[in-house]
């Protein structure tokens, strides 16, 4: 009978682990997407919009969080702005400590001789990229520059952009 009850309770333990207890499961990192090619991405610093264009159609629209100090353009490394202007989406970052990311080829030749006219490192390292934990409770404008979304709209959107050509991305004010 003892052994009965733990053979029980361990199955019934089994069941409970198969089914996922109740807990959600872990969302796929790595997502296909079938829809229209996504040909460029617009964000609007102020709305806290980016949205992903296929020609003249918009395909999806996320809500963004920018740099941690939003309002202007990226001058130098370490202002907390995310950078103005047109450029490329051109690399992809399966293992960012931000989940997943998507690399802006900032800064360009003017951003360079801008930082460098002040005397200063213009930074680097923009990008598209995942929320961790501590910045999911409401908290925006976090970041050193880059553009943030959620981890699960991150999968989206890393799936959706492709990088074997780069894709125009402008960021206005």
């Amino acid at each position: 009978m003892f052994i009965g009850r733990h053979v029980f309770v361990l199955a019934a333990v089994l069941l409970l682990a198969a089914c996922g207890g109740g807990r959600e499961q872990p969302s796929m990192k790595f997502r296909s997407y079938s829809g229209p090619t996504v040909t460029h991405v617009v964000v609007h610093k102020q709305a806290r919009k980016m949205y992903l264009l296929h020609h003249d159609s918009i395909v999806k629209i996320y809500n963004v969080g920018l740099g941690f100090d939003p309002i202007g353009d990226k001058k130098i490394e370490g202002d907390g702005k995310t950078p103005e202007g047109l450029y490329m989406i051109d690399r992809r970052n399966p293992n960012s400590r931000f989940h997943l990311s998507l690399g802006i080829d900032y800064p360009n030749a003017a951003d360079r001789a801008e930082a460098r006219y002040l005397g200063k490192s213009p930074g680097g390292d923009i990008f598209i990229h995942g929320r961790p934990a501590p910045y999911q409770n409401g908290v925006w404008d976090w970041t050193w520059g880059c553009i943030a979304v959620t981890d699960r709209e991150m999968e989206d959107i890393y799936a959706m952009i492709r990088t074997d050509k780069p894709t125009p991305i402008l960021i206005m004010p």
